[in-house]
């Protein structure tokens, strides 16, 4: 099996200035623990340590060089031979950069210098020990990669399960309801029946895709109003959506599906036990590079009040989490007459041609919002 089959080569891209700050932080954390274990008190112990901090950077900044440029090549192989061949780069780069340190520091010119004292006689120990060494360090720093990944691996799958959990939430009676009203549009008003067949397709070909990604929060937006303009045709004036969303950027990537939940959640809970009906404030604002979505809905008392599972939310939280890390912030809770739900996350913006636009697992969510953009707003 591929490393591709299996979800990408589980090493991390060693052309980030991340990852190469770490290479640096565990090569330093390494010499350290070297200086110390083998300190001699006829050697100063921070000459040692500069030493083989020098040497040991050389030979991580080389590795770390020559597995970006190799990326594309070990992404091909299945884990093992990847590995085995990540272990035979990292040992031929110990091995040429020990034999040139070792010659740089017993040659002429150094000869003279005390630092050249520091290198052994002969070359074979000092390069069979720092192969020892690498090998080492190399197959633990592997072995937290591969471990590493595939928890990764294991939450993005959770997650993408959640979504398909999500998708298949589309209750049975909003589909029945749709279609007794489009049925009953059918007599009265054709046109408007006609539209709302294919605002209905939009919004399953959007819901129930099974390549759901990233979109853009405009797309997201547009997925949000066509499923309010579905509820509005069963609900009537007892449904009001108040929409606060124009200083957002358009082009932001979201994950898909995250504001329509909410707001199906809004009208379920907050609106449809209402026999007066009620309004649902969904609100945006830029601070910086930070967006805030805050979903307001009233709530129901007595016994009419509905229970949820909480399946919206925690997919959505754990979305944000695996597409904005620490910086994605979602809150909810009842607050005096309300329920509010609030998003806060950065800015990640599509840019023509740039690595960043929505994949293609985006396409059905946006081609769906597309279309339905292309019609009259009738809320």
């Amino acid at each position: 099996m591929s490393g591709e089959s299996e979800g990408g080569f589980y090493l991390p891209d060693f052309c980030t200035p991340r990852v190469t700050l770490a290479v640096v932080l565990i090569v330093q954390l390494t010499a350290t623990v070297l200086a110390l274990a083998h300190h001699r008190p006829d050697v100063d112990f921070w000459t040692d340590l500069v030493r083989t901090s020098l040497l040991l950077l050389w030979i991580g900044l080389a590795a770390s060089g020559l597995l970006c440029l190799l990326r594309t090549r070990l992404a091909r192989l299945s884990v093992a031979a990847g590995s085995v061949t990540v272990l035979l780069l990292i040992a031929a780069v110990v091995a040429i950069v020990s034999a040139c340190a070792w010659l740089i520091g017993r040659s002429q010119a150094l000869s003279g210098i005390s630092g050249a004292s520091l290198f052994p006689p002969t070359p074979n120990d000092f390069i069979l020990r720092n192969l020892i060494i690498g090998l080492i360090v190399t197959g633990i720093a592997l072995r937290y990669f591969y471990v590493t990944h595939h928890w990764r691996r294991s939450v993005e799958l959770r997650a993408a399960a959640r979504v398909h959990a999500l998708q298949a939430r589309i209750r049975p009676h909003f589909l029945f309801n749709s279609m007794n009203t489009i049925a009953a549009l059918t007599r009265s008003d054709p046109p408007r029946a006609e539209s709302a067949v294919q605002d209905l397709a939009d919004l399953f070909r959007a819901t129930l895709s099974d390549r759901q990604d990233t979109i853009t929060l405009a797309q997201e937006l547009t997925v949000a109003r066509t499923y309010q303009r579905m509820e509005q045709l069963r609900l009537g004036e007892r449904l009001r959506v108040e929409w606060n969303t124009d200083g957002l950027p358009p082009d932001a990537l979201v994950p898909g599906l995250m504001l329509q939940p909410l707001l199906e959640n809004a009208i379920y809970h907050g609106i449809e036990p209402r026999t007066q009906g009620g309004t649902v404030s969904i609100g945006g604002e830029l601070n910086g590079d930070l967006i805030t979505l805050v979903v307001r809905n009233p709530l129901s008392a007595g016994p009419q009040a509905r229970e949820g599972n909480r399946l919206a939310l925690a997919n959505i939280r754990e979305r944000l989490e695996l597409m904005y890390g620490g910086r994605a912030l979602m809150k909810s809770g009842r607050f005096d007459d309300e329920y509010i739900v609030t998003l806060r996350f950065p800015v990640i913006e599509a840019r023509p041609g740039g690595a960043k636009r929505p994949t293609a697992a985006g396409a059905p969510a946006a081609g769906a919002a597309a279309a339905a953009a292309t019609r009259p707003s009738r809320t």
